[in-house]
């Protein structure tokens, strides 16, 4: 089986998996992340204590590349504090972009690294990026909260 094919499977497999599909108890920050140019939507929820992503989830629809972002994204960061949760943000971002291209630094991503190539359809790179940016928003949030 070749690259090309395994990475196939992983998005297939996130997409059509339930796992991290659906609402979690008593979130402490949850919000709608939007692709207006495809109409790809999320609801991302998160359960941050002191600094830890203790549970994440999201519900929502769209295409099978923005779901099975959002579920690798989610398998990444549970248990994380909030500040590494964000790094794989940038990293992630960094790969989408091509500003990281070194193997060794995209081994953190796992899964994620199977959207490596998404750039090369502009069209969907909103939809890969959408839950990510949630997940951004979401910690911005729960920071700027945390201040009041």
């Amino acid at each position: 089986m070749g690259i090309e094919q395994i990475y196939s499977e992983v998005l297939r497999e996130h997409t059509n998996s339930k796992r991290n599909k659906h609402h979690i108890t008593e979130p402490t920050v949850k919000l709608n992340g939007v692709n207006p140019s495809c109409g790809d939507e999320i609801e991302l929820e998160l359960r941050l204590v002191d600094g830890l992503i203790e549970d994440a989830a999201y519900t929502g629809k769209g295409c099978a590349i923005s779901q099975a972002s959002a579920s690798i994204m989610i398998d990444l960061i549970k248990g994380k504090t909030v500040d590494e949760a964000a790094k794989l943000a940038d990293t992630f971002f960094g790969m989408i972009k091509h500003e990281i291209t070194d193997e060794e630094q995209l081994e953190v991503l796992e899964d994620a690294i199977a959207l490596k190539d998404i750039s090369h359809m502009p069209a969907r790179v909103k939809c890969a990026v959408l839950g990510w940016h949630t997940l951004i928003d979401c910690i911005d949030q729960d920071s700027k909260s945390n201040r009041d």
